[in-house]
């Protein structure tokens, strides 16, 4: 019997290169396990905040991101960005949580991975 192909893991990404620079300030897992949707194995779902800058009136320009984990690659993605207060991250998180939010985070990321 021959060897099974190997799929080519694919990173992609629509923040612009440079702009994360280290490690982020905060991450949280989402989800984490295999789930199936539309022929990719979804292994991990992270949701990552990385303060660009800190203005004394404002606070914290967050650029929150999230990353999709499947068997095909993964994807990181501009999910919100700006002057969004201290609790910018657990907003965005409780967001996407409720509703429909990892649905649409997945659909898009699949998307994104079969381009």
């Amino acid at each position: 019997m021959g060897q099974v192909p190997r799929l080519q893991m694919t990173t992609k990404s629509d923040i612009e290169p440079g702009r994360i620079r280290g490690p982020p300030a905060k991450s949280r897992v989402l989800m984490s396990g295999m789930m199936q949707n539309q022929g990719f194995v979804i292994t991990k779902i992270e949701m990552r905040q990385y303060v660009e800058r800190t203005d004394e009136k404002l606070g914290d320009y967050s650029l929150l991101t999230a990353v999709v984990d499947t068997d095909r690659g993964s994807v990181e993605m501009k999910y919100d960005e700006g002057f969004r207060g201290p609790d910018a991250f657990d907003s965005a998180v409780t967001m996407l949580l409720q509703y429909v939010g990892l649905s649409a985070l997945i659909n898009r990321a699949l998307i994104a991975l079969s381009e």
